[in-house]
């Protein structure tokens, strides 16, 4: 397959794009930031990269582009990138779902420990050169839940099964038929709710945005939680409902929340999520390792190299569910 032209949407002082020097001999890049800049190449174009993740600059060059075979976005999140025209066509759209996957595991493990041995209140009297000691909790035994046993759940009980942590997964097609997944205890599906909170001592959200999980956490469901359950958002923001959410953390209807997306981002100045004392806030950089940029670049040209030799592409996104 040669003389592939290749649109990449991204500011062209981005240091990764010199990976790009890497792709076959005979490709043709064009790297841009606005819908103009591709114009010029769009009705040639074989492949769009949407390295910026600007959803509406994705939908204006994607209608420039007749003959695109193939659009890859850096990220794992698809909300603000599924319009209905790449929906409804049948061009291929892939993902960075597992690119940042072992982080975020590391993310809710780290959250966990921080809730179960009050490392808040360990630096608070560090600070204040109080001696005072306490009881914390073991983690050995207690139930993980998780929302969305993908690639990132995945990765969570892959942490939290050693450290002696029960494990439950819930995910939109259900329990399989044959359980072959030794880290989970069980799978539930999503009418199984409200029986699947009850149990969990950590509730993991890591669901993808769709129409089906938008506020899916909302006040029915904080209510079914334990009252010393933390519930820790790795996913997309929407899918908890953020005011139910915080009205819980007010009345201590649960423990806690760790955070790393949220409803708006950046969060507003003001919002109440930084002034509550049993929250823990990341700004949606759990995944940022020092080289998360580069691993998401070479995602793309393994990804390329399949396309270019006419093999199968990974993570090809179930468009019509959203993930």
């Amino acid at each position: 397959m040669d003389d592939t032209t290749v649109l990449v949407l991204s500011d062209e002082r981005d240091a990764q794009l010199a990976m790009l020097e890497k792709l076959p001999r005979g490709t043709k890049i064009t790297v841009g930031k606005t819908a103009d800049t591709f114009r010029g190449t769009a009705a040639q174009a074989d492949v769009i990269f949407n390295w910026s993740m600007n959803g509406k600059l994705l939908r204006e060059v994607f209608r420039m582009s007749p003959h695109v075979r193939w659009v890859h976005t850096r990220s794992a999140g698809l909300d603000s990138v599924l319009f209905p025209e790449l929906v409804a066509s049948p061009v291929p759209l892939t993902n960075g779902s597992g690119v940042f996957s072992e982080p975020l595991g590391e993310f809710a493990l780290a959250a966990i420990l921080f809730f179960a041995k009050d490392l808040r209140r360990m630096v608070r009297n560090q600070e204040a050169g109080v001696w005072e000691q306490f009881d914390i909790t073991e983690i050995t035994g207690q139930t993980v839940g998780i929302i969305g046993y993908g690639d990132i759940g995945r990765a969570v009980a892959e942490r939290v099964k050693p450290m002696g942590m029960r494990v439950l997964g819930l995910r939109r097609s259900g329990p399989p038929l044959y359980h072959v997944d030794p880290l989970v205890s069980r799978i539930y599906g999503p009418a199984d709710l409200m029986d699947f909170l009850p149990q969990c001592d950590y509730v993991i959200v890591a669901a993808p945005l769709t129409a089906e999980t938008r506020c899916m956490i909302d006040s029915a469901a904080f209510a079914a939680m334990k009252r010393d359950a933390v519930i820790i958002n790795l996913g997309r923001g929407p899918v908890i409902d953020e005011a139910a959410m915080v009205e819980a953390l007010r009345a201590g209807r649960i423990k806690g929340a760790a955070l790393d997306v949220f409803d708006h981002e950046p969060l507003p100045a003001g919002h109440p999520l930084y002034s509550l004392r049993n929250v823990l806030l990341s700004p949606h950089a759990a995944d940022h390792t020092p080289d998360w940029l580069e691993r998401a670049m070479e995602f793309f040209l393994a990804q390329f190299e399949r396309y270019h030799k006419g093999e199968p592409l990974l993570n090809v996104v179930e468009k019509g569910l959203g993930y």
